[in-house]
């Protein structure tokens, strides 16, 4: 299954789970999750519908997905359907430019778009009195999408910075988005990278795309699913009203027919690339297409090998061997041949070869034995609680529902899968490995540093083979250009329907003799349970000299217990089909676990476990430490995440909040156990943690399980440690960290905020989301849709306990990367000296409770938002009162918020990216600005020096 559909498909028709953390193999079942409810029907014009009616919910999703992906790319156009995407949300005969963005997120709702090798796919969540309004827009750019001169060049170099961001500027990029498809096939047009090339986005004309869009984007090519809260009738009265008089073209749809052949001898090929921190090593193999009756088991293997804690490549390659500081696989399966990826970056001072080998002989297990039974009951467990979670909300739902259309051809294909998941055996999971993951049908590509390469040699080129059958786009005939309607006669979305209420949940709270507080929200609409547990404290309490540590002694607490292992935790939880883990924050720490609610009392057993008993084992330490400084240098290779870095340190010195959470190779190395065991002692401790339970489970249950779990925890002698006070923070400086042959320049403009308890806080996020909140926020109009500098740019404020930060970001090009900071710093001044009009802040107040409302619907999201209180000393009481402090933000409340908390004056600029490119700009409008060379800056010092 592709990586995009694997979590789709796990969720119905599965098995009981195991009734304790110890028991036995958990028994295959086919009573589980219910199959997906709808009706279907096609219109006249080809179009097929597709209704999933939910009332639970104030929301609707629409979806429409057409069956052209990137494999349908024009010959010398890679790319092409992903460019055209970008262009589907500009303007149409009656829809102005990014009017899908007014019509979505300036109502509390969303929209976006994904481009596939095998489909396009438009989707949106409203609330539901909007759904017509929806539906109109959709037939419109279905029917008469208009193509101009100065958008499509602008789009093309959004896609240009796109491709730059994901592809150049990120380390391994090339490895996943070019030479992964490139490697994998020798015939099929799947060879070609979904992004494409800059030389081919360049070579792209007007005419090819209202080509495209005439062969293509027409309704007997596309679904429609709409799913959430509507009535049925009006329903197919709009979809008759807005979609059948969409004509069906007379031309045949072009279709690839190309079979990849089967790979009967192994290749391979080593290269060296830049920006490359850690080496890697990549095998694929093909597999049939998603529709084929194999499919089930070999989700069962990719499962076993790589899913949890508990898989084989995690335990063999990361744990128990540490060759590798990341090892897992996808399973990549298409309307064709598809692949099983499985890949390791390298744990630092390995090889590629010991990498490679170790892939081989975990691929050869599957073939020479058959799995255990415990391994197979666990990979199916851990199916079924992702398709229970990938069914939680409508857009979910949706999304199961066109995808298996679109790629299986059959709208029950998901429920089909799952049923024969239940059904895969052991000899079923050795059959398939045997049939297709030779050695001999492998694709390895060995990705090194360039200066890891030999004197006098090159590396292998990997490049799409000369074989690669690829089709020219014949335009149909007498195409129709379409122009914007005159005002005039420009017919305008319907008005919205009345509203629907939202039915918020109600937190029960209680508290045990031992100072927990224990919090419950009741839902029963599905068999699921999230566990959270928060305590305050943090890596605010982190000594000076050992930043990391608290995010360390987390990441440890699930690695063995006084009566467990780490292998064991993993297992045990994993059997349950959950996984566990554990994190720190800047104010505080996390343990968490979502299973099956009918696995909660044991899942709650390795949790308490976790959180109350852990050793710190010296063993663990050195493998955890080893991992953690293998990720960071991972991470300091990226632009954007270095100047995240950096500008924290520059904003806040030194201060806790501005040293790096995840700690420094210096800092890391300097940990003891002693320093773990003082972090976890600092945090964890029942007077200041909480328990919050949500999801298929009554308050008195939760009361019950918290005190057989955690009742007899006890908090040690003495007043928990308070954080020190905040000294001054520095002065505001700009820093340049160059990185020569960087792709792209990671850009961040960083100021101190207010904590989330200051009463300017909903002033101040109200501001925040009209400055670079969303897609139509200031910051992403400015640079993205009107100078298509950057793929997106963005804002964001993080209130805590005790502080607060503002940060505005973006990646761009290197020569534009002074212009980006200039753009950002203006509009952040602007806000503080204007008041923001009554119409463009009621859209970005609707901006800030759609988000609300969407994460409210999953148990993760409530259990997330209610920690975030708890940690943020903020009364539960917010989480009904919320909408209410939202749509009382005045225009003059934000506009003193901006004028005091977003001045650009007071903000540090971090910029990382090739400095030659744009350093003299930015000199001449920031004359004090600082450049450091990546060997000299210094992470652990607030001087960054």
């Amino acid at each position: 299954m592709r990586l995009v559909r694997a979590a789709l498909l796990l969720g119905a028709a599965l098995l009981p789970l195991a009734a304790t953390a110890q028991t036995a193999t958990p028994r295959a079942n086919t009573a589980s999750v219910k199959p997906i409810a709808f009706t279907e029907r096609t219109l006249a014009n080809g179009l097929r519908v597709y209704a999933l009616r939910d009332t639970g919910t104030p929301n609707v999703a629409v979806q429409v997905w057409y069956d052209v992906g990137s494999k349908d790319d024009p010959r010398g156009r890679s790319g092409f359907a992903h460019m055209f995407e970008h262009l589907m949300f500009k303007a149409t005969r009656n829809l102005v430019s990014e009017q899908m963005d007014r019509l979505t997120e300036d109502v509390g709702g969303y929209n976006n778009a994904s481009t596939n090798d095998d489909y396009t796919n438009y989707f949106e969540v409203i609330p539901a009195n909007h759904l017509q309004r929806l539906l109109f827009a959709e037939a419109d750019r279905m029917a008469s999408l208009v193509v101009e001169p100065k958008s499509f060049a602008s789009e093309r170099d959004v896609v240009k910075e796109e491709l730059r961001q994901s592809t150049l500027a990120r380390p391994y990029g090339k490895l996943f988005s070019t030479y992964l498809s490139a490697a994998a096939y020798t015939t099929h047009p799947y060879a070609r990278s979904t992004i494409g090339s800059i030389e081919n986005l360049e070579a792209a004309s007007i005419d090819d795309v209202r080509a495209f869009h005439a062969t293509y984007y027409r309704p007997d090519n596309a679904i429609l699913v709409v799913s959430g809260n509507f009535d049925s009738a009006q329903l197919n009265a709009w979809i008759d009203q807005y979609f059948s008089k969409i004509a069906k073209p007379a031309a045949t749809i072009p279709r690839v027919a190309v079979q990849e052949p089967p790979r009967t001898k192994a290749v391979g090929y080593t290269v060296y690339e830049p920006n490359t921190p850690l080496p890697a090593v990549l095998m694929s193999w093909h597999v049939p297409a998603d529709r084929e009756a194999d499919i089930p088991a070999l989700t069962v293997l990719q499962t076993i090998l790589s899913t949890g804690e508990s898989s084989r490549l995690y335990e063999s390659l990361v744990y128990r061997d540490q060759l590798a500081q990341d090892a897992s696989s996808f399973l990549d399966s298409k309307q064709g041949t598809g692949n099983l990826i499985a890949y390791a970056i390298l744990a630092g001072g390995k090889t590629v070869e010991q990498g490679e080998s170790a892939l081989k002989r975990e691929i050869a297990r599957f073939r020479d034995a058959p799995v255990t039974a415990a391994e197979l009951a666990e990979a199916k467990n851990e199916i079924l609680t992702s398709a229970i979670r990938s069914r939680e909300t409508a857009e979910g739902k949706a999304r199961i529902l066109a995808s298996s259309v679109i790629i299986d051809g059959d709208p029950r294909a998901a429920d089909r899968q799952l049923a024969e998941i239940a059904r895969v055996s052991a000899a079923d999971v050795q059959r398939v490995a045997r049939k297709y993951l030779g050695d001999a049908q492998s694709a390895t590509i060995r990705y090194l540093p360039d200066t890891a390469k030999p004197a006098g040699q090159n590396g292998d080129t990997i490049a799409i083979a000369p074989t690669v059958q690829t089709a020219p786009l014949t335009p149909p005939a007498q195409i129709a250009i379409v122009t914007p309607a005159p005002e005039a006669e420009r017919i305008q979305p319907p008005a919205p329907a009345a509203p629907v209420k939202a039915n918020l949940p109600q937190p029960v709270e209680t508290r045990l003799a031992n100072g927990l507080r224990v919090i419950t929200v009741a839902r029963h609409e599905l068999p699921i349970a999230t566990a959270y547990l928060v305590a305050t404290g943090g890596e605010v309490l982190d000594p000076v000299d050992r930043s990391g540590v608290s995010s360390l002694a987390a990441s440890l607490m699930t690695k063995g217990t006084t009566t467990r292992s780490a292998t064991e935790i993993a297992r045990q939880v994993e059997s349950l089909g959950g996984s566990i883990g554990a994190g720190s924050d800047q104010e505080g720490g996390t343990v968490s676990v979502t299973v099956k609610s009918d696995q909660l009392a044991p899942a709650m057993t390795i949790l308490a476990d976790v959180a109350t008993h852990p050793v710190f084992a010296p063993d663990e330490l050195d493998r955890a430490r080893a991992q953690q400084v293998d990720a960071v240098t991972v991470a300091v290779k990226d632009p954007a995440q270095l100047a995240a870095m950096v500008a924290d340190r520059a904003t806040f010195g030194a201060s806790p909040f501005g040293a790096p959470g995840g700690g420094t190779p210096r800092s890391l190395k300097a940990i003891t156990r002693g320093d773990v065991t003082a972090a976890y002692a600092r945090t964890w401790r029942p007077d200041q943690a909480t328990l919050i339970l949500v999801g298929d489970v009554t308050p008195a249950q939760a009361k019950a399980l918290a005190e057989a779990q955690l009742g007899q925890w006890r908090a040690p002698a003495g007043a928990p440690v308070a954080p020190v006070a905040l000294a001054a923070f520095p002065a505001p400086r700009t820093i340049v960290v160059d990185m020569p042959g960087a792709g792209q320049a990671g850009v961040v403009v960083e100021r101190p905020a207010i904590p989330r308890a200051d009463p300017r806080y909903y002033p101040l996020a109200v501001a925040n989301t009209v400055l670079g909140g969303g897609f139509s926020s200031r910051l992403n109009q400015e640079v993205r849709i009107k100078r298509g500098l950057a793929y997106g740019a963005s804002s964001g404020v993080g209130g805590g306990r005790l502080a607060g930060e503002f940060t505005a970001r973006t990646q761009t090009k290197n020569p534009t990367a002074a212009e980006v900071v200039t753009l950002i710093t203006a509009e952040m001044a602007r806000m503080g000296t204007a008041p923001v009009p009554e119409a463009e802040l009621a859209t970005r107040k609707a901006v800030l409770v759609g988000n609300f409302g969407r994460t409210v619907e999953t148990t993760g999201g409530i259990a997330g938002i209610l920690g975030s209180y708890v940690l943020d000393d903020v009364p539960l009481t917010e989480l009904q009162a919320y909408t209410g402090k939202v749509e009382a933000v005045t225009p003059a409340a934000v506009q003193s918020a901006a004028a005091a908390l977003l001045d650009p004056k007071a903000a540090s600029v971090a910029i990382v990216g090739d400095a030659k490119q744009f350093l003299t700009p930015l000199k001449a409008a920031r004359p004090d600005t600082q450049t450091l060379t990546e060997a000299q800056l210094n992470l652990d010092s607030p001087t960054l020096r």
